[in-house]
């Protein structure tokens, strides 16, 4: 109760430059349009045929743009009409791209969805078709050659990068081979995409529910079982709704209940998606040898941090093995709860098992019961704390504005504008709750992304965290775990990565930087809901407004977070091996027993005849890329201790700021390395990683 003084007297000057309901939409854009910057709302075609119209439109202004520029006479041709022109051309079609993207992941209407994945489909054969024009290749190769033989200036800054980047992705196409190369991987490519499509879009529309009596749900909440009950006074588990599934696997102490519900989680699209994982990897590894590779993890990881396949296999197999003595001490304290809960003192911890003895140990040794840790997280709190967190510490101000279209009753929208300057930086949508056909995880989705456009205005970015956070019950409010805040403030640190860009080029803006990075950011600012200071401005019991979570309990919340952090990077690296191994197997392997086989090696064996990896969205987008995971954890850690070490830690404006103005800022128009260099003040380390999970 000693930090309630000071706790108070900070918080109010978080409130007052917080949420202004007084100020609208219009007022806002109006201010930004005086200031030579567009915020507009995003206009959602609706129905069917206006998602087809709109993509007949922007490729016919589009093939019109690159027309324009492959037609160039190379001897009056400039940086500017090539390499910048090509970042205009392209973005009136990935504006609309990710519009479509968010809309087939959340429009309630089937036939929308549907529409806006044939046209994303559509979209992507269209890009490819671009990268391999050789007209354009022709234009960017002569003006390159007059570049670097001193005709025309080189490029610098943001320009050098994204020259750079343009020639290196010209020769990752193949235009280093030979034609007849370069068409069989444009048509792989094409067959890739319609594949992943289909893969995603059978995620997005599965739907497993499960139904158990009451004694067969024993141990989990009250508010789960009154949500949950039907008609006929079962309790239906929406086995695709991860709030559901985790609700089961660490409270329920029925055992076979659990094993039911995880082998169905994991039997997910499996006849559907199996074979088509498959012929992804295979069609992966043909284009990757075509183009010179010796397997597709050293192709999709050449431009990232890693670099190479090598490199990102010997990271996740060497934090696997440096885990290996706290793994095997950690099932150990389950195994022992599980002997004694049992009665059975040879009981082997098993997939459908570590979830749920992990929160028994939690409560049993460390006080923590997540349950009645729920109730000093409403939802609503929790977004309000976090608004005035990310807004002390970046010097923003956010108003909730009303949005000119709801795609559901209960989405917000909320402007972001400097709170020194007024400048607008751009604009977020809050859709908090889970439906049919929505897709059922946490992500931030690219809306509007920001680019400075020709006529010198600048395009601030429009974004949505899209979520699936359990509705309250009756007259009791949302209410999350831990692990949800954590989720919530780490997907608030990709949109704020988003909306607070300066890249000039749309390439560049917002999260645009290397993959193995992109998760860094966002994840450091999941070490802010471990903060006593930081808790103590929401973490605030909603049943008497007045509660503050104790610090007692926050202290063994860490010290059962150390106890079982080996286990959770031992899956995170057995997801990583999996990802990684498959992109390097022979053509043919069956990518479904590659990622079982590194889940039974890392952690514990999968339910018998399932496939997880027919559920695992991450391989497409992040196709040997989960090891990113990892790798940015690592570096957040790293970034974490400049809060840590400053004058008022993790509320720190100074180093905010310099957090927004050398990582968020830049975004990918320099290198990551760069970035974080210039953040740190110093060479990264991993010292401080390997401190919080315990290896020294």
């Amino acid at each position: 109760m000693k930090l309630c003084l000071p706790v108070l007297s900070l918080f109010v000057t978080f409130v007052a430059c917080s949420t202004q309901s007084s100020r609208s939409f219009e007022q806002i854009s109006a201010k930004a349009t005086e200031n030579g910057l567009i915020l507009s709302q995003p206009s959602f075609e609706q129905s069917p045929e206006a998602v087809v119209a709109t993509v007949d439109s922007v490729l016919v202004s589009a093939n019109a743009a690159l027309d324009a520029i492959a037609g160039q006479d190379p001897e009056t041709a400039t940086f500017e009409s090539t390499f910048v022109a090509l970042d205009s051309a392209a973005y009136p079609m990935m504006t609309v791209m990710n519009r479509y993207w968010l809309m087939k992941e959340t429009r309630q209407e089937p036939e929308i969805r549907k529409a806006c994945m044939n046209q994303v489909q559509r979209l992507s054969e269209w890009g490819v078709e671009v990268e391999y024009r050789e007209d354009l290749y022709q234009i960017c190769r002569e003006v390159s050659e007059r570049i670097e033989s001193g005709d025309l200036p080189k490029p610098g800054g943001e320009d050098a990068q994204l020259y750079r980047d343009i020639m290196r992705d010209y020769r990752r196409a193949g235009f280093n081979l030979n034609a007849a190369t370069r068409e069989k991987v444009a048509k792989l490519k094409n067959k890739l995409s319609k594949l992943e499509s289909d893969f995603d879009s059978n995620i997005t529309n599965a739907s497993v529910v499960l139904e158990f009596p009451a004694e067969e749900l024993n141990g989990v909440s009250e508010s789960f079982l009154e949500s949950s009950k039907t008609d006929q006074g079962r309790h239906a588990v929406r086995v695709t709704v991860t709030p559901d599934y985790m609700a089961v696997m660490e409270k329920c102490s029925v055992r076979k209940t659990r094993r039911k519900v995880n082998a169905a989680r994991y039997s997910i699209a499996m006849e559907e998606n199996g074979p088509i994982l498959n012929k992804m990897v295979r069609l992966r590894s043909k284009m990757a040898t075509l183009l010179g590779y010796s397997n597709w993890a050293d192709y999709k990881i050449e431009p990232k941090m890693a670099s190479t396949g090598g490199e990102a296999l010997g990271f996740a197999e060497g934090l696997a093995r440096g885990l290996q003595p706290k793994f095997d001490a950690e099932v150990s304290e389950l195994q022992k709860l599980m002997a004694k809960e049992t009665g059975k003192p040879n009981a082997q911890i098993q997939w459908w098992d570590f979830r749920y003895y992990q929160n028994q140990l939690m409560k049993s040794r460390y006080s923590v019961d997540s349950d009645v840790l729920r109730n000093y997280f409403p939802l609503k709190g929790v977004i309000a704390g976090m608004f005035d967190v990310y807004q002390h510490i970046f010097d923003l101000r956010f108003t909730q504005v009303e949005p000119g279209y709801k795609w559901v009753d209960d989405l917000e929208l909320w402007a972001v504008e400097d709170a020194t300057t007024g400048e607008a930086m751009g604009m977020f949508y809050l859709d908090l709750y889970p439906r049919p056909g929505k897709y059922n995880h946490f992500a931030q989705f690219d809306i509007i992304g920001g680019k400075l456009l020709d006529d010198g205005r600048y395009q601030r970015p429009v974004v949505s965290l899209v979520c699936n956070f359990t509705p309250g019950v009756g007259d009791d409010p949302a209410l999350m775990n831990h692990g949800e805040v954590e989720t919530i403030f780490h997907e608030f640190g990709h949109a704020m990565h988003s909306i607070l860009t300066r890249a000039k080029y749309q390439r560049f803006s917002g999260a645009n930087v290397a993959r193995d990075f992109v998760e860094a950011p966002s994840q450091m600012f999941e070490a802010w809901v471990w903060d006593p200071e930081v808790l103590q401005r929401f973490a605030i019991d909603w049943r008497d407004g007045e509660s503050v979570i104790p610090m007692e309990t926050l202290a063994n919340m860490k010290k059962a977070k150390l106890a079982t952090v080996g286990v959770f990077y031992r899956r995170q690296m057995g997801l990583a091996l999996a990802d990684l191994r498959m992109h390097v197997a022979e053509v043919g392997a069956d990518a479904g027993k590659i990622c079982n086989a590194a889940n039974a090696e890392v952690l514990f064996e999968p339910p018998a005849n399932t496939n997880f990896a027919a559920y695992w969205g991450h391989l497409t987008g992040y196709d040997a890329g989960y090891y990113g995971y990892g790798w940015a954890d690592s570096i957040a850690a790293d970034m974490g201790t400049i809060f840590e070490n400053a004058p008022n830690r993790f509320l720190d404006k100074e180093v905010g700021m310099r957090l927004r103005n050398e990582i968020y800022s830049v975004g990918g128009s320099r290198d990551a390395d760069i970035s974080i260099i210039r953040f740190l003040g110093r060479e990264r380390s991993n010292d401080a990683f390997l401190e919080s999970i315990g290896i020294e």
